[in-house]
């Protein structure tokens, strides 16, 4: 972040959210998401493509595989939220992820995204564990489903090159911890805290 932390059909960071400042009876919101980074070089690679692509939030959101959604909780709940997140990575162990090859959700979302070969469970593991807690319980319109967004709501003839330019696209490479992003009205979704696993 499936919705990604992009807001594509199944994963990830939304467009168009910013923080809401609070009013008379109600506290201060901000959006938040949590997501495994593409290290380098694959990640800048990926990322490039997906501006290539026409994608304006490719200059917005780097390449990652989203575990929690954009998700909207109370300013003064972050530390909560924090404390959970730290427990889910203390007991989950680092994995190995294999990025192989490109697949689509279209017809119903105009996304096209490098899928996750290995790594599935212990993405879902973890995305499970994380909106486990109250604060980051989200209504969903679609099953999770570990990917890397790389192109959204561009022409179909941009869809589909580079569905066919990252087809032969393989990277493999240790995930050893998640990062938490906020969104608080700045144009890029900001990282906020790494939680490593295993503790």
């Amino acid at each position: 972040m499936t919705s990604t932390v992009d807001g594509s059909a199944t994963g990830g960071v939304a467009r168009g959210v910013d923080r809401r400042g609070a009013t008379a009876g109600t506290a201060a919101t901000t959006q938040i998401g949590v997501a495994v980074d593409i290290p380098e070089p694959w990640g800048s690679h990926l990322t490039r493509r997906r501006a290539e692509a026409g994608d304006p939030l490719a200059a917005h959101i780097p390449a990652h595989v989203t575990l929690l959604g954009p998700t909207e909780i109370p300013v003064d709940a972050m530390p909560v939220v924090e404390a959970h997140l730290a427990a889910v990575a203390a007991a989950h162990l680092p994995f190995s992820l294999h990025l192989r090859g490109t697949g689509t959700f279209r017809p119903v979302t105009q996304v096209v995204f490098v899928a996750v070969a290995a790594g599935i469970s212990e993405c879902e593991l973890l995305a499970e564990a994380i909106s486990a807690a109250p604060e980051l319980r989200r209504e969903t319109r679609f099953p999770y489903h570990p990917h890397v967004t790389v192109a959204q709501d561009v022409p179909p003839e941009a869809l589909d090159r580079v569905y066919e330019d990252l087809a032969d696209f393989s990277a493999i490479f240790e995930v050893e911890a998640f990062t938490l992003f906020s969104h608080s009205g700045q144009i890029r979704w900001q990282p906020r805290r790494d939680f490593r696993l295993g503790g």
